[in-house]
């Protein structure tokens, strides 16, 4: 396993975080809670120590499920978890006020059965409540313990302004990247360099289409998520593009005898070399698989391959 520490933090952190999204057990097809407690276990057996997680997912299941597959561990692991997203009576909006902040973090910390969270991220902004109102609120949690550190969550351009103010303020940023996905790689260089920021990259493994498992003519049922059309990686055309760029995956995968998700994992590591790769699993195998990404690196060669053929 590889490390590194998150910026203007002390946080050392696994540069494989295990994503909390299947823990909430909704949409991703049929899962069983006790394969996913194996998954962190075995994450955690694998040298991981960084587990990433959000309210919103499962409506709370994802924490519960978290903190009860790390009873024992806690001083051991850096929990980090989101908040701005809300769900009442069936709508979904964002809010960022200092009072959802507080009734966001309070119940966080019941489901993750613990007294603070190392990294409290802003899942979204709302477009309403200041930057500077959010910051002085988190502020407040962190004189009583509440949270440690800060960071951020699907920022983009737009946000740029409004965060030079705030440099130093943050310790990481989560946006879209893989070698499915590479729209954000300008914003993500962006934050990394000029505000200061350790990117942490979501969907990394394109939502599963880089493991290999699927094709063309794959189907998911409708309790999948990935059945729906807002998952472009497994539409139309942008499916067959990245099975295009699953091929020459493969061919990478021969040559350095090592699973799918590895390779895909190992591109971000080595193309963002400061940089905390997210990457949920349903199960164990899918744990290992994904720590396959470690003790050797991608040659030159490889990388352009993976760059032309995913750009």
């Amino acid at each position: 396993m590889e490390y590194i520490t998150l910026k203007n933090t002390d946080l050392r952190v696994s540069r494989l975080c295990m994503g909390g999204c299947p823990l909430g057990g909704h949409g991703w097809g049929n899962i069983q809670d006790e394969n996913l407690i194996n998954a962190v276990q075995e994450a955690f057996e694998n040298g991981i120590n960084f587990f990433d997680t959000a309210d919103t997912y499962g409506l709370g299941k994802s924490e519960e499920l978290l903190g009860k597959s790390l009873e024992g561990k806690r001083e051991k692991v850096v929990i980090a978890s989101k908040f701005g997203v809300r769900v009442e009576n069936g709508k979904t909006f964002y809010d960022n006020s200092p009072q959802w902040i507080q009734t966001a973090v309070e119940s966080s910390l019941r489901r993750l059965k613990t007294d603070y969270i190392d990294l409290y991220q802003i899942h979204y902004r709302d477009g309403k409540t200041p930057l500077s109102v959010v910051v002085d609120k988190l502020e407040e949690l962190k004189k009583k313990g509440y949270v440690r550190y800060f960071g951020l969550s699907n920022i983009h351009e737009k946000d740029i302004e409004e965060l030079q103010e705030f440099k130093g303020v943050f310790a990481s940023f989560q946006d879209e990247y893989s070698l499915a996905c590479r729209k954000n790689e300008e914003d993500i260089n962006y934050f990394a360099e000029n505000i200061g920021l350790t990117p942490c990259t979501w969907g990394s493994l394109g939502q599963g289409i880089l493991t290999g498992k699927y094709d063309k003519n794959t189907a998911f049922q409708t309790n999948d998520r990935r059945s729906r059309d807002i998952y472009v990686n497994f539409h139309g055309k942008k499916l067959l593009k990245n099975l295009e760029i699953v091929e020459v995956m493969k061919k990478i995968s021969n040559d350095v005898g090592r699973p799918l998700s590895a390779i895909a994992i190992r591109f971000i590591l080595d193309y963002l070399p400061q940089s905390v790769v997210l990457a949920g699993a349903k199960n164990a195998y899918q744990v290992r698989a994904n720590s396959e990404a470690f003790g050797w690196k991608l040659t030159q060669e490889q990388l352009n391959m993976l760059d032309k053929i995913s750009k």
